[in-house]
């Protein structure tokens, strides 16, 4: 495994810079879309019966959406927001020293062995708060993990895996079971009018699928992944990052040698439950509606951690500026300068590929052709949960992906005596497990940013490499187990 992970990271590293790939790959969709799109590829809407068309982004139609779209496309880019909110606060706890402090602890108090499993807990966990997790989690989980003495991108990589490749599984229901089910509903009205899919329809298997993705990405962490890292550092590292990894040990070393304020820590995390009670007060007696309030949680994570870095920083005995607030604010955005270019582009990518409709037209090719072979149910199952996880590397939208499929493949599997529920979390296993190696899904890029910001000469094959494990073991051991509840008979859901 490890010498397959370094042929991955050794084919990545070769390519060019992560911007300039973003940048050949458009290149590549405006030059695909012209040729294929003069070929006549084209396929049936499942749905509406509408043919679809490549479109070419060299026609007039496709040079003026270029033009039209450029900036529409970069300031609408899903983690571009989300990212340049949550730093505000997080750049306010940050230089306060409040979070320095709450790591420290964290990693002084837990044991070393359990970090992995409870990163990749925490991840799978942050699922019900929308993207949070990609912009909150993943970061905080390379800093535990430096605190710790343990390589840093393996840190991300046990976030993003529980973020990300545990995406299908929870203890609590969440926005994405909501919509999947009214997908699969009104997929299966196609044969029976009255059938209704409940939200919770996979319940319990998510449950038992929490703690399943738990203990293997912490295992995959521990046993394979820093392992790798750790093992191919040294003579991966260039002169500057050898540099830049020496300043942060250092830094590192004499942030740990540094005494905590305790005093003023404690005050600080009370105003953060405190902050946390109210809030829950408020959706309690619903003076903000929950569900609508969701699609804002960023801007109220970001609150919190302004208010513990405030009362911290006020607290503190560490002397600092007058201006510090709006000193540490600059900083963060100064930060994330590579970021936003790679961001860029990367939307403009993600966005060619979508409009050329390439992506939407693979798709429902590969379900009719599902369609026309005729295999046992259960196989049947695993050919969708496996092409679910093949097609999620063309279309990054979960509910996108379902929109298209679920009126082709639920009718199909109803004709076998298949419930739905159980197509619909045969896809959601797939979908889930491959979310993690493809660039299409918009916080792919995120992660690479993050990772460069630890080591700057990471990679997407680097992360690819570190993802890899996960996203094998996910599929395999979620396939296995989905079989097994299956011959079993226990109920999926309610």
């Amino acid at each position: 495994m490890l010498s397959f992970l370094a042929t991955i990271e050794s084919i990545g590293r070769k390519l060019p810079h992560p911007t300039l790939v973003f940048i050949y790959l458009c290149g590549i969709v405006i030059a695909g879309s012209y040729g294929l799109s003069f070929l006549g590829l084209s396929a049936t809407h499942p749905v509406t019966q509408e043919l679809l068309t490549v479109k070419s982004l060299l026609s007039p139609d496709g040079l003026l959406y270029i033009l039209s779209n450029t900036v529409h496309n970069f300031m609408n880019f899903a983690p571009l927001g989300p990212v340049l909110v949550a730093m505000l606060g997080i750049g306010i706890a940050d230089h306060s020293g409040y979070l320095p402090a709450g790591i420290q602890t964290i990693t002084n108090k837990a044991p070393k062995s359990l970090l992995s499993y409870a990163i990749v807990f925490c991840g799978v966990l942050s699922n019900i708060a929308a993207d949070s997790g990609y912009v909150v989690l993943i970061p905080l989980a390379a800093l535990v993990f430096k605190t710790a003495g343990q390589h840093p991108l393996a840190g991300i990589a046990a976030g993003f895996a529980g973020v990300s490749g545990g995406y299908s599984a929870n203890l609590l229901l969440g926005p994405v079971d909501i919509v999947l089910a009214g997908i699969t509903t009104e997929a299966a009205q196609i044969l029976e009018p009255t059938a209704s899919i409940s939200a919770a329809s996979n319940y319990w298997f998510m449950v038992a699928s929490t703690f399943i993705i738990t203990f293997l990405g912490g295992l995959l962490t521990d046993k394979i992944v820093e392992p790798y890292l750790a093992a191919n550092n040294t003579e991966l590292l260039t002169d500057t990052d050898q540099a830049l990894q020496n300043q942060s040990a250092k830094k590192n070393q004499s942030m740990q040698q540094k005494p905590i304020d305790r005093k003023a820590f404690a005050i600080a995390t009370l105003a953060g439950l405190v902050y946390c009670l109210v809030l829950g007060g408020i959706f309690y007696i619903q003076l903000l509606p929950f569900q609508e309030a969701i699609s804002g949680l960023v801007v109220l994570i970001t609150l919190g951690f302004a208010i513990v870095g405030l009362v911290y920083g006020r607290l503190a005995t560490t002397p600092k500026q007058d201006n510090w607030v709006v000193t540490s604010l600059e900083s963060s955005f100064a930060a994330l300068a590579g970021y936003m270019v790679l961001m860029f582009f990367a939307a403009q990518f993600v966005a060619y590929f979508n409009w050329t409709q390439l992506g939407l037209i693979a798709a429902i090719k590969g379900a009719t052709l599902l369609t026309s072979w005729s295999l046992p149910p259960i196989m049947l199952l695993l050919v969708i949960l496996l092409f679910s996880a093949t097609i999620n590397l063309c279309i990054g939208s979960s509910s996108a992906k379902w929109a298209l499929l679920a009126p082709v493949l639920v009718p199909l599997l109803m004709l076998l005596d298949i419930d739905p529920a159980l197509t619909q979390l045969a896809y959601r296993i797939g979908d889930s497990s491959t979310n993690i190696i493809t660039p299409l899904m918009p916080y792919f890029a995120l992660v690479l940013a993050y990772a460069q910001q630890h080591k700057q000469d990471t990679h997407l094959g680097t992360i690819m490499a570190m993802m890899m494990p996960y996203s094998i073991g996910f599929l395999v051991v979620w396939s296995l187990t989905l079989v097994v509840w299956v011959q079993a008979g226990v109920p999926l859901g309610f």
